[in-house]
């Protein structure tokens, strides 16, 4: 949470002090063929495909808390995404509609660009949810810190592959972690928390 604040408030204070177009030049003007590279293939933890495996890997082998906490917070941040895209924000175009204004910047080559529904950036939504749930599972600070970064890395690829602007990461970032909280709290502190077949693992003996 810390490192999220921390990151949260620097990309508030770039977006109210630079323009988004001048912002997004700025933050893409470093690029090596290997930056390309990793960032392609790295930018894919945050696809939806992988927080479902994880949320299998643990109903298969942990808990029905441990998979709802990582199932219904990457699911349910991700259908809210989807329907912001879709409703308020339709209209919101990614930066390679805006490839003209830009001028020279540097563009991946290889990246299927998406020019429409920018805002909020899906794969920041999941990196940060599914980076939380991870945390919560782990607990342990040092690994908490790590996957902290591990989000934010994974959002900062979307603004190097130029698939999204900072607000779009920002917003998904505030978006996951938010969902996933009230998921956390649903699941560990509410009234709710306390059923017993929360701690049952379905897949595996119980100790006897």
């Amino acid at each position: 949470m810390l490192v999220w604040l921390a990151l949260e408030v620097a990309a508030l204070i770039a977006l109210t002090s630079t323009e988004k177009l001048a912002l997004h030049a700025r933050m893409n003007c470093c690029h090596s063929p290997a930056m390309d590279s990793f960032f392609s293939l790295f930018t894919h933890l945050a696809d939806g495909l992988v927080p479902t495996f994880l949320a299998l890997v643990l109903l298969l082998s942990r808990d029905w808390r441990a998979f709802l906490l990582m199932g219904l917070g990457c699911g349910l941040s991700a259908l809210c995404v989807q329907g912001l895209k879709h409703s308020w924000f339709a209209s919101e175009d990614r930066p390679s509609a805006f490839a003209e204004q830009l001028g020279a910047m540097d563009w991946v080559s290889g990246v299927e660009l998406h020019r429409h529904f920018s805002f909020p950036s899906g794969h920041s939504t999941a990196a940060f949810a599914m980076c939380f749930a991870l945390a919560v599972l782990l607990n342990r600070k040092a690994g908490a810190f790590a996957l902290a970064l591990l989000a934010a890395l994974l959002a900062f690829s979307r603004i190097y592959l130029s698939q999204h602007f900072l607000r779009d990461a920002a917003a998904g970032s505030a978006l996951g972690l938010g969902v996933a909280l009230l998921v956390w709290w649903w699941l560990y502190r509410s009234p709710f928390s306390r059923k017993a077949w929360l701690s049952r693992a379905p897949f595996r003996r119980q100790n006897q």
